[in-house]
């Protein structure tokens, strides 16, 4: 049974959201959905719930997702060997038919969840309305086959799923000037969208706490980076692995324009509600010289 201290602190912190979602209603988030959160069922569904909520609370979201996992599961059961050179997936042409296939599926599926809760979602590939168009990506000079570097987001099938009340769920396909297929770094796919829609947030799932100043030390945890911070942890040489490009895209849609980017751990439980509504937060949010802090590290 609760108690009215139950019913206090419930109330505490609808109050500390107040002023977020003040500052926030009607303006687009781009989640880029990836990690953890997209294989663990119940990680999944709290996800899709923190969206519904974000929607009816006044954004405008998208949803971008990778499904990295899954396409190396499928291509293994089909007897085709996986690749990567420089972190990139080779994607020859019948490993680019399995990649559609599957995102497609991932992507339907993720739909499907939103509207169980509620909310309206469509499931569009990046070829749909030429949502993503790009050019052939080299690793290094190195050709890896179908894999696109996005040159341009056509923002007018986005716009219209947002202004009807729809969320829209994209795969990260694209098509080239040939109309041929591409597969697309999930997150290369989202900073592309969230530029080009002048998105105020963009957020990475991951299965990381945030941005640490020195790796080892987990109480190091950073709230907030401006994009020089973030440029000198760059080049302290404290910053390897998966999060080096992470940090990358997220200085650079910053530069493109968006607001804020942030970095969540998608395992903990409503990771996007506690970054969004709370003082504190529980991920690195990277945000613009010129931008207001919301955290004190010192707190």
């Amino acid at each position: 049974m609760e108690t009215m201290e139950n019913w206090l602190q419930k109330a505490s912190v609808l109050n500390e959201a107040l002023p977020y979602i003040q500052k926030f209603r009607g303006k687009t988030i781009v989640v880029k959905y990836g990690g953890s959160a997209m294989v663990d069922h119940e990680l999944k569904k709290n996800v899709v719930r923190d969206v519904a909520l974000l929607k009816l609370v006044g954004f405008r979201p998208i949803i971008v997702h990778g499904g990295g996992k899954e396409i190396t599961k499928w291509t293994k059961k089909v007897g085709i060997e996986t690749r990567f050179v420089n972190g990139l997936r080779v994607t020859d042409k019948d490993t680019m038919e399995v990649a559609e296939m599957v995102l497609n599926r991932i992507n339907k599926g993720l739909a499907s969840i939103m509207e169980k809760v509620g909310v309206h979602a469509v499931g569009i590939s990046g070829k749909d309305g030429s949502v993503l168009r790009v050019k052939k990506k080299l690793s290094k000079g190195e050709d890896i086959g179908f894999v696109g570097e996005v040159t341009e987001v056509n923002t007018k099938l986005l716009n219209t799923l947002l202004d009807n009340d729809f969320v829209p769920v994209v795969c990260p396909i694209g098509s080239d000037e040939g109309y041929h297929s591409y597969n697309i770094n999930a997150d290369d796919a989202a900073c592309a969208i969230a530029t080009a829609m002048g998105a105020s947030k963009l957020v990475f799932l991951t299965d990381i706490e945030g941005v640490y100043r020195d790796p080892l030390d987990k109480s190091s945890l950073i709230s907030e980076l401006s994009i020089l911070e973030a440029e000198e942890l760059l080049a302290s040489g404290n910053v390897g692995g998966g999060m080096l490009p992470k940090i990358q895209n997220c200085v650079d849609a910053i530069k493109a324009g968006v607001s804020r980017v942030h970095i969540l751990d998608g395992r903990i439980p409503h990771c996007l509600l506690l970054e969004f509504y709370t003082n504190k937060g529980v991920g690195t949010a990277i945000i613009g010289d010129e931008e207001e802090r919301f955290y004190n590290e010192d707190e």
